[in-house]
This record gives C-alpha cells, structure tokens and sequence, in this order.
C-alpha cells in the first residue's frame, strides 16, 4: 500500500508544505485533492506521449470522478500504469496509487468528497482541451493574454474554486462571507500560478510549453500578475475577517506573500529566480506573528 503523506511530500510544491498549517478534516479533504490534481498534472505534462494518449488519459480521469461512475478504479490504474514511463518516477507512483488516494478520500464523507471529485474532473477536462491545443508534437504555445488566463484558471482559479467549497463546508461560520470568498477565488489560485508561470518560463520553454504570449510586454504581464495577488490578498483577508480557523488563513496566506517575493524576485534578476530561504523563513515567521497578535497576514 503506497504511503499518500510521502507521496505528497515528494510531489509536493507551495500548495502542499502549506498544507500541514490546516485543520482537520480540511487538511485531509485538501491532500488527497492535491494528490488527484497532480495525477492530472502528470497526464498533462507527460511532453514524451502523443498528444492523443495524453488526452485520453485526462478524459478517463474525468470520467472516473463523474458522480455515479461505474469506471473501476483499479483497472484504470493498471493501464495507466502499462503506457509508457513519465518523467518523474514520485509522480508514475502516484499515479499507480489512484485507487488509494480515491478511497482515502471517500472515507471523508460523501459532501467533501463529492466537492473535490467535482473540481477535479473540471480540471482534468480543461487540460484536456488544453492539450488537445498543442501541436503534432506535443508543444503548447499561449497566444494572448485572455488565452493565459483561462489556462490558470483551468490549472489553479478551479483549486481556489475548491478550496472555498471545502472552507465553507468545514467552517459553517464563513458562510456569511461565501458571496465575498467566491468573488475572489478564481484570481487567489490564478495569480499563484501565473507568478510559477513568469518564475519558470525559461525552463518551460524548453520542454516545448511557451505560456508567455508573444509580442505581450512582460510588464503588462507582472501587472496582471499583480492585480491577482491583491485580490488574492482580499480573498486571505475575507477568510480572516469572516472568522477562518487559523489553519485556512495560515495556508492561504503563506503561498501569496511567497508569490509576492517570488514576482520581485523575477522582476529583478529575470526568469528562473528564487526566494532565498531566509526570505522564506522570514515570510513564515509572518504569518505566525500576525496571526499571534489577531490580525490578518495580509
């Protein structure tokens, strides 16, 4: 039986080393979320695969969480497991374990599982389409900045989407305050990701994914980027205002002040730049001091 903490642990990215800060049952309804959303993730990403494999893959995923599914679980993984090695052998090993992390998440209750299943397969069927938009062998390229934009909603505003149900859903007490948060959500996990877009575009372009649109500033780019960290940092501060246990605004909190430091980090000293630790030990301490005196982080 494949162990899901170390799986997330060495799959892991912002999202994930914030997650320890929630409470249960969030906590538990998040990492198998995030365990799912990487499965998708390496369908996506599998750049070696035909475009057509890789879409497929995405499209049975999607319709293994549609309610009511008869697909099995176990078989799905098994042929998943038969194509051809992914980059990333943590990742080809949470794949294997899609049964686990499906039953695990079960085991939750049915109203939280149902919320992650159904953000989920919303997700694995808008990578469908995205890769369904790369060419015959395989490279994506963005054309405009609206085209940028609805892939991080795709790959992140639906994440804060979820992230909200399952907040709500916890914490009877933010319902008076859901209006706000779902204001807001889409644009906390789109700004994220379009800062990890600017941060690793060198990279990225490498391996044939170009999201940076032609002929489109970068500045014009860190602008946009900006305006969703504040609203981002509006989403973090409804959470806090409308009384969030400490674990939600915590972990909502820390990865929009590390994307901050992360955009000044790229501004300055060009892609593929990064937060020094101690900024990252600083950014933490934060977080704990503000939330010890009662205030928000942000």
């Amino acid at each position: 039986m494949a162990d899901l903490d170390d799986l997330l642990k060495r799959t892991s990215r912002t999202f994930a080393l914030a997650i320890p800060l929630l409470e249960e049952p969030t906590r538990r309804e998040v990492s198998l979320a995030y365990l799912l959303f990487r499965i998708a993730d390496t369908f996506e990403d599998a750049a070696r695969w035909p475009v057509g494999l890789r879409r497929a893959c995405l499209l049975e995923m999607a319709a293994l969480l549609e309610e009511g599914s008869t697909k099995e679980p176990a078989a799905l993984a098994r042929h998943w497991g038969s194509l051809p090695d992914v980059h990333d052998a943590s990742c080809a090993e949470l794949v294997a374990a899609t049964p686990e992390v499906l039953a695990a998440l079960d085991a939750c209750g049915p109203r939280g599982a149902a919320a992650v299943r159904k953000h989920v397969r919303r997700t694995a069927l808008g990578m469908a389409d995205v890769v369904a938009s790369c060419d015959a062998a395989g490279n994506l390229a963005i054309a405009d900045v609206a085209a940028l934009e609805g892939y991080c909603y795709v790959v992140a505003g639906i994440v804060g989407e979820m992230l909200t149900e399952l907040f709500v859903l916890d914490e009877p007490v933010l319902r008076v305050v859901s209006a706000s948060l779902d204001a807001d959500a889409a644009l906390f996990g789109e700004g994220l990701q379009l800062v990890n877009i600017l941060k690793d575009a060198g990279g990225d372009a490498v391996e044939g994914r170009r999201f940076l649109p032609p002929g489109v500033p970068l500045a014009d780019l860190f602008a946009v980027a900006r305006a969703d960290l504040v609203a981002a940092s509006r989403y973090v501060r409804t959470l806090h205002e409308g009384g969030a246990s400490r674990g939600a605004v915590a972990f909502t909190s820390l990865p929009v002040l590390l994307a901050y430091a992360a955009l000044d980090a790229v501004e300055a000293r060009g892609h593929g730049a990064k937060v020094a630790r101690e900024d990252v030990l600083r950014i933490v301490a934060q977080v704990d001091q503000a939330l010890d005196a009662g205030a928000s982080p942000l």
